[in-house]
């Protein structure tokens, strides 16, 4: 045995490592605050070779993390917790850690004296409840938090490992990125992931899955295909774990790639937003948009892209007939004739932002969302598109839903997908 290596971590290097996210919480089983954390883990670990098998919610109560613990090692090798380890008096993992582990709480220095700098870096008075933050369970490895002030604790278990990290999403991120990751791939077997992404428009998931069949049949076993459908847009995830499936994954990626043809919008994990940024920075294209229903939703989207100010010139947001016949020029007659929600008012508001603004490009959506305001013939959900480039117009009318925030946020992502499909 080489000495300057642990016995621990000769033996973990020869496992087929299983990891089980625990996220610890009250306001995560309530929904006051949303489980990004475990999402995020997971992908970082899946990148880095590193598969999940089980995620973990529990609340504050020291019972409830302790039955998750023994439930997890019973199924997992590797630990990963987030939350529950702040100043406040419902921040009570460290403690129920020492339970677990049967071990005191103990004053570490070098914590200390992290908290101490960094709150005198921040011109902030040190209070009691935070300068606990620097005790400790003492049989936990101590790894510092750079950007804050609760430690990271790694725990060893006969052949297992548990770490607990923050649940503030940047700290338990840093610690992921600067600290944890490393340390478990300098200890652990990894295999590589072997991933293709496709964003795919114009199919739904069923008809997709009929026209993939025969593809998805011939497929080795030890590869999966995934169908991530959201507004109107599916994402296809190609993958195997091994580095031996690199030949057969180029060769089913370029086969799926044909099969997919000008459907396959993207060969990547990109945003429909992105893309269309993309492709008109390419093409040097502007845009505008004019929203009635969406109430800048689109603009939104767009804007939430760095860069967006190289093509994207601005949005009118014509919620009201008024505003659609002031800002747009949108006729009168049109809107008493065929209705707010009709082809020929979505064409005009389209023509009317780009005269208006003077770009290249224009998306216009008019529709209802909802709950009322429905009829027979325009139901709740009932929404109108037109996509302007130069002097093509396209215009097409969507069945959304019922959902007012779904339709929102349903109608922006087909009015940009529109767009793209438009200028490819």
């Amino acid at each position: 045995m080489q000495k300057n290596i642990p016995y621990f971590a000769l033996l973990l290097t020869c496992l087929e490592m299983k990891i089980e996210i625990i996220t610890i919480g009250d306001e995560l089983l309530i929904g006051q605050i949303v489980n990004t954390n475990s999402a995020w883990m997971a992908a970082e670990l899946t990148t880095q070779g590193f598969g999940v098998d089980a995620m973990t919610t529990v609340g504050d109560a020291p019972g409830d993390l302790l039955a998750a613990l023994d439930t997890a090692f019973a199924r997992a090798d590797i630990l990963l917790l987030t939350g529950g380890v702040g100043p406040t008096r419902d921040d009570r993992t460290k403690e129920t850690l020492c339970r677990y582990f049967d071990c005191p709480l103990i004053l570490n220095e070098e914590v200390l004296q992290h908290i101490e700098q960094l709150f005198q870096s921040r011109k902030a008075t040190l209070n009691s409840l935070t300068r606990d933050q620097a005790l400790v369970p003492s049989k936990a490895t101590v790894i510092p938090n750079r950007v804050g002030t609760a430690p990271l604790l790694w725990f060893r278990k006969g052949a297992q490992l548990l770490v607990s990290m923050p649940g503030v999403p940047l700290e338990m991120q840093t610690a992921m990125r600067e600290e944890i990751m490393p340390r478990l791939s300098a200890t652990f077997r990894q295999k590589a992931y072997l991933r293709r992404d496709y964003l795919v428009g114009g199919y739904s998931e069923s008809a997709l899955a009929t026209h993939l069949s025969s593809f998805e049949d011939q497929l080795p076993a030890s590869f999966s295909l995934a169908y991530l459908p959201t507004y109107g847009i599916i994402r296809l995830r190609l993958s195997a774990w091994g580095e031996e499936h690199t030949a057969t994954m180029e060769q089913q990626g370029k086969h799926l790639r044909e099969l997919l043809g000008s459907h396959c919008l993207s060969e990547s994990n990109q945003m429909v937003e992105q893309l269309l940024g993309e492709l008109l920075q390419e093409k040097r294209f502007t845009l505008s948009t004019a929203e009635s229903c969406t109430g800048g939703y689109i603009a939104h989207l767009i804007t939430s892209v760095a860069g967006a100010s190289g093509h994207f010139t601005g949005s009118v947001v014509a919620y009201d007939n008024h505003i659609k016949e002031i800002l747009l020029q949108v006729e009168t007659e049109t809107l008493s004739q065929k209705g707010a929600v009709s082809r020929e008012v979505a064409e005009q508001m389209a023509r009317g932002v780009a005269a208006v603004t003077g770009t290249t490009c224009a998306i216009a959506v008019t529709g209802i969302m909802g709950p009322d305001g429905g009829s027979e013939e325009k139901p709740v959900g009932t929404v109108w598109v037109a996509t302007l480039c130069g002097e093509r117009l396209s215009s097409r009318e969507y069945r959304v839903g019922k959902s007012r925030a779904q339709n929102i946020e349903r109608t922006a992502r087909l009015a940009i997908l529109q767009m793209l499909m438009m200028l490819q």
